[in-house]
């Protein structure tokens, strides 16, 4: 094997258009988006194809629609050849990940996955929230913008100096403005639908911890490096517990970058939409070696 680590990008990397040469060009991409359909019960090839961008934007459209494109290019470049040592992806991504180690086929995940956006949008709705990306803020500012009254927690480690905090929306409102006034860089808040990350998705872990339980969860065939420990996971029931804990914790990106490094991998390659992992690792590992996959030029040119 190469010394390939496969990431897989989350929610926030979807765009309007993305899978379509891909499927216009590949028999087995139309396959998967098929089964999508019949198990989303929702037409998820045309919502990914041509939108529009607001209805791509909802959660449970955009996990199912970002995880069925990560899948297509991981197919093609598995029949091509491709080999690697290790995976790892951001939040949603961590799905994909677990279907590049052969934990999960498609067909399960596809289900979690659309069991996990339903969920998390419901909750959603049940606990209002939101969240907001904090530029350049010292872990003590850190500490002070989160001393809200109300839910306000990290959810994501990102990039040094690049944190995103979730919870109730004026308790978010409230660390902005904290943010602000110490003299935070920046603290932007972000257009999503619910507190992703944070204690307010709790009602979507009884019912995807169900549904996780009936799944065959099989040894990977490389480490998935989860966003819950930011370790190396082989045990399938631990890969099961972390998947689950995922929905209220933070996704430690920068400490999973960072073992993989300590690990001896500096070769990456982003599968997926857009290129926000990419830019998240030239921030936190920039000697490292990164591409980004997402069209079906990229998939043809990339040399195995």
């Amino acid at each position: 094997m190469s010394d390939n680590i496969l990431l897989f990008p989350g929610q926030g990397s979807q765009y309007v258009g993305m899978g379509l040469d891909i499927y216009s060009k590949y028999s087995f991409a139309k396959s998967y988006y098929e089964i999508a359909i019949n198990l989303l019960e929702s037409d998820i090839s045309n919502i990914s194809f041509n939108g529009p961008e607001e209805l791509l934007r909802q959660t449970q459209n955009t996990q199912p629609a970002t995880f069925i494109h990560s899948i297509c290019i991981l197919k093609y470049l598995k029949e091509k050849g491709l080999t690697f040592n290790g995976t790892a992806g951001h939040s949603l991504g961590e799905f994909s990940a677990l279907v590049a180690a052969e934990v999960l086929t498609f067909e399960d995940t596809l289900l979690l996955v659309k069991v996990r956006s339903r969920e998390m949008a419901k909750a959603g709705e049940k606990q209002p929230g939101t969240m907001a990306a904090i530029i350049g803020a010292t872990d003590e500012q850190m500490s002070r913008i989160c001393d809200q009254k109300g839910i306000v927690v990290i959810a994501n480690m990102n990039a040094p100096g690049q944190i995103v905090i979730s919870g109730q929306l004026s308790s978010v409102s409230a660390a902005v403005e904290t943010a602000k006034s110490i003299g935070v860089r920046r603290a932007v808040p972000l257009n999503v639908s619910a507190a992703f990350h944070s204690p307010l998705m709790k009602p979507a872990g009884s019912v995807l911890g169900e549904v996780i339980r009936r799944i065959h969860f099989r040894p990977p065939i490389v480490p998935v490096y989860q966003n819950v420990t930011a370790e190396p996971i082989t045990d399938p029931e631990y890969l099961k517990i972390n998947l689950l804990r995922q929905l209220e914790s933070p996704v430690r990106w920068i400490e999973t970058i960072h073992r993989m490094k300590d690990d001896g991998f500096k070769s990456f390659i982003e599968i997926g939409p857009g290129k926000v992992l990419q830019g998240l690792q030239k921030r936190i590992f920039p000697e490292s070696d990164i591409i980004s996959i997402d069209t079906v030029d990229q998939m043809e040119q990339y040399e195995i």
